[in-house]
């Protein structure tokens, strides 16, 4: 629910439920016992990967690294512990109120044979742990499990869950899906504290600027508990970085890396270094724990595009109006860096500091060939005049996420105490980039295309002639774009015994002030002739370079950068500088929530319910600029808007036993305007009775949706599992971009564009998930392991427009939702060689509403499907070699314009290969 208020005491408010809830825990009872242990060998070492289990309940807990294991929240009465599988280690515990009962287990080394602590079978034991033993629908991928894959960053190893896909940049993974949702409808946090997003205008967070080396395990959670942030409708991505107390002992690992891109013939490289250990700061235990990790990654590749922009006219016979070719060459580095430290002076206290600098340069030449024809081209033919430009397109772009957290946990007699503080920044920088050097020339009828879906031109000889294109205007920008968040939060909780029942109440109140800025300055050299500059100097010859190696077709000669840049050298800067887009586009948008909940955990035997509330208010403020053509002048814009959401939810976890378990839920969550949407620019042109006007809409309200939940999961053994999941989202106040000219208030104008909140849409689907050790095969079948996801939805969204005055509608899919996604992995290992080839899947989506009253020229995603390989090779236990295969499919990007066969664009990237080694333990 979300209400509107104006002068609200957002302090007191937010902690109304956390005064309630510390009134309740002071007048309660505190009887909870706990069991906590660690499993061994003979000689003492700790033992990773054991399955543990306590008689009667259905929860099964596997030794992390450092061999510890344990239940919570149990109350008085006689178990049974077992260790290992059917021929493991038992021991018999009487627990009383409030005891802690702590245990040491020795497994016999017939038991140890038979653990699987490494490779993709380990991998997966781990992730079904974490996944198995949640109180709530969650996706976990460990650090060995996002190894077991040719992925490179984040983004990428994210794809491989259930109910998730990447959009993909150049071929790269860049943003994440959740269950078909755009990636503004999702959260990212890092190590639990908001990650914000370098890039201007959104809230997504692109996760290739993450290379995967950083990562320790990767967290998807489908359906959010009060004590979580409510900013997310598919759900919210948290990046774990690694911990020493996550290994045993010293941890050190070494990458080094070549690669090699198939389309450009180009090399590439990485190195990676991991260290991690634990030191005695004030004992004799190992009580203070470093990890740091660093990566450098350097790629030369590129593609080849054709793309319309959708500029068909649609009849009878599909006219092309407007196309482009293109051919980017394209270098990426990416250097990753994280430092953290733990100190754990005892069991019941653990302070932590993480961070991480993440910096992703990415350098684009494109050479392009726009080209208008007078009344649209129809395929075949050659009988069109056209306007032809041809452009280079040359910069160099730079973002950047610093991140840095402090945090406590604490237990103190029969309280639990959480604080955390984080502070992150993104920023995005583009100093100086050429956005685009024109050359124009005028052509008569000659030029056609065999391929509407990819229309390439070809044709007459002065087509590819440099001599025929003069220089029209060259457009220079520096851009800076700045995200900041500071944030902090206090959680307390209490174990109490109601009736037989152990009930857990837990109360907290967090705090995020956020700022995002954004700086544009714009040049534009135009009328070079007045400027100075000879006629020949204005010849695209003088600039013309090595004729372009474009894959699609005959493209002619290049444009070289250098050239460029001594033109401008030789021009005055202040006298072309661009005042309207310097201006137009600045803005500062302050963004702060104050939030607080209540919670409680309470379990029935195998039944567990969590149920509570979370508040949240959102005071938003922004200031840019307004210009009007009319009165020729600027204005500074500031806006507000303020709203609070109540967010109730109840989740159920039932264990028929330890291999089956349901599960139910019902949430609600909010997501945000992006920052585009709220922009408080307004940009008025025209004049009066003809104006048309461009602006964000500062007043939009928050998407709103109300999520149902309901699942099976049955777990064979540790490495395997096959679930069932279906879900239900009712959302309100669904925002698209709408043309408001004829409405109230907009009587006057030709055209009004800016965003609004839509009527209530729906989304509904399943998911399903298997994955399986097919060790019952005989040797060597028994090698082999097989994943496989499935994830259906569909959605209804509805917009509106004007009609000579009266108000119209369709219902389109809900943007960047598809249908089907699903991926595919087969495996095989043994104790020399690990194998795996894997294919993910997307079917088509609506990446665009073209035009609001004719769904012919919607653009849309077609269906994509990627095969990549690994092969590991193990020469000892601590020296691995691999080699990967990335899109071995050739797969390429393609939208279409309301049918397949209508370009809006086509890019073909090509496969990518990488062979490596791996150095530990040294």
């Amino acid at each position: 629910m979300t209400r509107n208020t104006v002068g609200a005491n957002t302090l007191n408010t937010a902690k109304t439920p956390l005064a309630l809830a510390c009134a309740m825990l002071l007048s309660m009872p505190a009887v909870a016992a706990e069991i906590k242990g660690q499993i061994i060998d003979s000689t003492g070492a700790a033992i990773q990967g054991v399955p543990v289990t306590l008689t009667g309940m259905s929860r099964v807990q596997l030794s992390d690294a450092s061999g510890q294991f344990s239940f919570a929240n149990l109350p008085a009465g006689d178990y049974q512990l077992q260790a290992g599988r059917e021929q493991g280690v038992t021991e018999q515990i009487s627990l009383t109120a409030e005891q802690l009962y702590q245990t040491s287990v020795t497994l016999a080394d017939a038991n140890i044979e038979h653990l699987s602590v490494i490779g993709q079978s380990g991998a997966l034991s781990r992730s079904l742990s974490a996944q198995r033993n949640a109180d709530n629908f969650i996706t976990v991928s460990s650090a060995d499990a996002i190894g077991e894959f040719p992925d490179s960053n984040a983004a990428e190893s994210l794809q491989r869950m259930a109910g998730l896909s990447i959009e993909r940049d150049q071929g790269e993974g860049r943003f994440v899906r959740v269950r078909g949702l755009s990636p503004d409808l999702n959260a990212v946090t890092y190590n639990g504290s908001t990650l914000p997003a370098p890039e201007s205008g959104t809230r997504a967070v692109a996760l290739d600027v993450i290379p995967s080396d950083l990562l320790e395990s990767l967290t998807v959670t489908k359906t959010l508990t009060p004590d979580m942030d409510a900013d997310s409708l598919g759900g919210s991505v948290d990046i774990k970085s690694l911990s020493a107390f996550d290994k045993e002992g010293r941890f050190t690992k070494f990458t080094a890396e070549g690669s090699f891109d198939e389309h450009e013939s180009a090399y590439g490289n990485k190195l990676a270094a991991t260290y991690s250990d634990r030191y005695a700061l004030s004992g004799s235990d190992d009580d203070f724990g470093m990890a740091l990790a660093a990566s450098n990654a350097l790629r030369k590749f590129g593609s080849d595009n054709v793309e319309t922009g959708g500029k068909w006219d649609i009849g009878d016979s599909d006219l092309l109006e407007k196309v482009q070719m293109r051919d980017y060459q394209i270098e990426r580095e990416r250097l990753g860096l994280a430092a953290n430290f733990d100190w754990r002076p005892n069991d019941n206290h653990n302070l932590y500091v993480r961070t991480l600098y993440s910096r992703f340069a990415d350098q684009e030449t494109r050479n392009a060939i726009a080209t208008k024809f007078d009344d649209g081209l129809a395929l075949g033919d050659d009988n069109q005049a056209a306007e032809v430009s041809r452009e280079l397109k040359h910069r160099k772009e730079t973002q950047t996420i610093k991140s840095i957290v402090f945090g406590s946990d604490s237990h103190i007699d029969d309280w639990k105490l959480s604080t955390q503080f984080g502070w992150s920044q993104a920023q995005e920088k583009n100093p100086n980039g050429i956005s685009g050097a024109a050359f124009e020339g005028e052509f008569d009828p000659g030029l056609s295309y065999n391929s509407s879906r990819k229309p390439v031109l070809s044709g007459i000889d002065a087509f590819y002639n440099p001599s025929e294109y003069e220089l029209d205007a060259i457009e220079v920008e520096s851009t800076k774009a700045k995200d900041r968040d500071y944030n902090g939060r206090f959680d307390i909780s209490r174990n109490l015994y109601l009736s037989d029942t152990v009930l857990e109440l837990k109360a907290g109140a967090k705090f995020s002030r956020r700022k995002k800025t954004n700086e544009e300055t714009h040049w534009v050299y135009e009328d070079l002739d007045e400027q100075e500059i000879a006629d020949d100097a204005l010849l695209m010859s003088a600039y013309a370079g090595t004729d372009v190696d474009y894959g699609l077709g005959d493209f002619g000669p290049s444009i070289k950068p250098d050239s460029i840049h001594q033109l401008l050298a030789s021009l005055d800067k202040a006298d072309n500088l661009d005042e309207l887009e310097s201006t137009i586009n600045d803005y500062q948008i302050n963004e702060n929530v104050n939030a607080s909940y209540l919670m409680a955990t309470s379990d029935w035997g195998d039944l567990r319910m969590v149920a509570g509330v979370r508040y949240e208010k959102t005071e938003l403020s922004g200031a840019g600029w307004e210009y009007s053509e009319i009165t020729d002048s600027y204005s500074e814009r500031n806006v507000s808007h303020d709203y609070d959401n109540i967010l109730p939810s109840v989740q159920f976890r039932y264990g028929i036993n330890s291999n089956l378990v349901l599960r139910a839920a019902w949430t609600n969550s909010l997501v945000r305007p992006t920052f585009e949407q709220v922009s408080p620019g307004y940009l008025l042109e025209g004049s009066l009775g003809e104006q048309e006007a461009t602006f964000g809409n500062p007043q939009l309200k928050p998407l709103e949706s109300s999520n149902y939940d309901v699942a099976a999961e049955y777990y064979m053994g540790e490495s395997g599992v096959l679930s069932a999941a279906f879900f239900y989202k009712d959302i309100k106040n669904f925002i698209y971009e709408a043309d408001l000219a004829g409405r109230d208030g907009y009587e006057d104008f030709d055209e009004a564009n800016t965003f609004i909140n839509g009527d209530s849409s729906k989304l509904y689907g399943a998911e399903f998930n298997f994955a399986q050790k097919l060790e019952m095969l005989p040797a060597p079948w028994n090698g082999l392991l097989l994943s496989a996801n499935l994830t259906l939805s569909h959605s209804k969204a509805s917009i509106s427009w004007l009609d000579d005055g009266e108000l119209q509608n369709r219902d389109i899919r809900f943007p960047s939702q598809s249908d089907t996604t699903g991926n595919i992995a087969l495996g095989y290992e043994n104790e020399f060689l690990s194998l795996r080839i894997s294919a993910a899947y997307k079917s088509n989506y609506m990446t665009e509403v073209g035009e609001l009253d004719d769904a012919d020229y919607d653009i849309y995603q077609q269906d994509h499907l990627q095969f990549d390989f690994i092969a590991k090779g193990f020469i000892s236990k601590d020296v691995m070699v691999y080699f990967k295969a990335l899109n071995i499919n050739d797969e390429p990007y393609y939208t279409y314009t309301g049918a397949e066969g209508r370009n809006a664009q086509y890019e073909d990237y090509g496969p990518t290969y990488q062979i490596g080694i791996n150095v530990s333990g040294f």
